[in-house]
């Protein structure tokens, strides 16, 4: 592999690799045995934009075929039919998991929905590729891993960055020393949504095509209001702004950014995480912040994550990202490129790029792609995906953290190995949630 000029950019569609891990030896009696040129048998759970799409992609492989596909807003349902033809369609999840000619289901439903249907999904000895964040509270993650682990299912969770070839060769550049020692790592995302934002629709009757006591399912009854519902022909779904569903743009988007920072500096978690910022400025109903920046103290190095919604202005022209700061250089990457910037001492160290190289990672194809297809992978392996979902609930949990410690105004001092906030206080109730009756979170 060549060295890198101060600069240069590699382009990238993204590429991945194959998980490793450890092989599952046990299996649901419900579970056909899969072998390996056997057809995989998928379902759609939440057909909305990202579940539709990760269902595309798995329909790209070979041997795999989409038996159903569940949505409660009949649009969405008939739209996610239309992407998979002679799929039967539902509009409750339980009819699915109770097929037992299915193998595998996609969950792409409201964020408030994942770990009761991964868990759901488990018992009924189905694998599972669950979009992120994997949850809303912490509690709700390791729950997920329990039951993946009880019911020897696979979860691969939707960080699809980490099947990404740039992410991977940034991480290979870090742990070859070749910035040096990292002490301060940045992340962000940047935006303008000033003054509207989302706007300010007032609560209303449901479409008659959405079952929306469904659509809240565990979460409290409220009444409708279509900025919470979120469905829109021009962005994605607004519920991600309200704390009932989500965990705004801190889960959004900030658990793809930390994930990979906890993937390249070989972390688990951060050992105390502070917060500040505000809704100060959008003139809308969301309830999470315009403004925010967290920072994650980790052993030997510190990292922060900004969000702002009312400016624009790009960190040396891009508007999210990550640079990790090294004694030797500065090392930036996001989904389009990655760039090395020597420390100006260092600089006649600096050679020229490998252009194979460079070719190589631009054409290796698209991460999400390659992310289903290492789930459908160890789905017939039964190795640990490249996201496993232990994985996938460390680097969610840690956005998760970023927001707790918003909410409660506190300093979290987080003791990663038992799931606890030192010292309790106010951020202790964030870490769990009632459920809203007759739904409970039970492995």
């Amino acid at each position: 592999m060549g060295k890198i000029l101060r600069r240069e950019f590699i382009r990238t569609g993204a590429a991945g690799a194959a998980g490793a891990g450890l092989a599952l030896s046990s299996r649901p009696a419900s579970a056909r045995i899969i072998g390996a040129n056997d057809r995989i048998v998928m379902a759609l759970i939440g057909a909305g934009r990202m579940g539709i799409g990760n269902m595309k992609n798995a329909l790209k492989h070979d041997n795999v075929g989409v038996a159903a596909v569940c949505d409660v807003y009949r649009p969405n349902l008939e739209k996610g039919a239309a992407a998979a033809p002679g799929a039967e369609k539902y509009t409750d999840f339980r009819k699915i998991l109770d097929r037992k000619d299915i193998d595998a289901v996609i969950i792409g439903t409201p964020d408030h929905w994942h770990a009761l249907q991964t868990i759901m999904a488990c018992q009924a000895g189905k694998d599972v590729y669950v979009e992120k964040p994997i949850s809303i509270t912490i509690e709700e993650g390791r729950k997920m891993v329990e039951a993946a682990r009880k019911y020897n299912r696979v979860v691969q969770v939707g960080t699809q960055q980490r099947s990404g070839m740039i992410f991977q060769r940034a991480a290979e550049i870090i742990r070859d020393g070749k910035i040096g020692r990292i002490s301060f790592v940045r992340t962000w995302n940047y935006g303008n949504e000033h003054p509207e934002g989302i706007g300010n629709p007032p609560d209303s009757a449901p479409p008659p095509d959405l079952d929306w006591d469904m659509w809240l399912g565990p979460a409290p009854k409220v009444p409708f209001n279509p900025n919470r519902f979120g469905v829109h022909p021009e962005r994605f779904s607004s519920f991600r702004w309200f704390w009932d569903y989500a965990g705004g743009m801190m889960t959004d988007w900030g658990v793809h950014l930390l994930d990979i920072v906890q993937m390249v500096m070989g972390v688990d978690y951060p050992k105390v995480v502070t917060a500040s910022g505000g809704k100060f400025l959008l003139q809308d109903n969301r309830e999470t912040p315009d403004t925010l920046q967290a920072t994650f103290e980790y052993p030997g190095f510190v990292c922060v994550y900004e969000n702002r919604v009312c400016n624009g202005n790009p960190m040396n022209g891009h508007g999210y990202g990550i640079m990790f700061h090294g004694t030797e250089g500065t090392l930036f990457v996001d989904r389009g490129g990655l760039e090395v910037i020597p420390e100006k001492r260092r600089l006649s160290r600096d050679e020229t790029v490998n252009r194979t190289e460079a070719v190589a990672l631009k054409n290796e194809g698209d991460h999400h792609l390659l992310h289903m297809r290492n789930f459908l992978e160890c789905v017939k392996s039964r190795q640990k995906p490249i996201c496993d979902i232990e994985t996938g609930h460390r680097s969610t949990s840690t956005a998760l953290l970023g927001n707790i410690a918003y909410r409660s105004g506190q300093r979290v001092a987080w003791d990663g190995a038992s799931e606890r906030i030192t010292g309790g206080g106010e951020a202790q109730r964030y870490l769990s949630k009632p459920y809203r009756k007759p739904w409970k979170l039970a492995v």
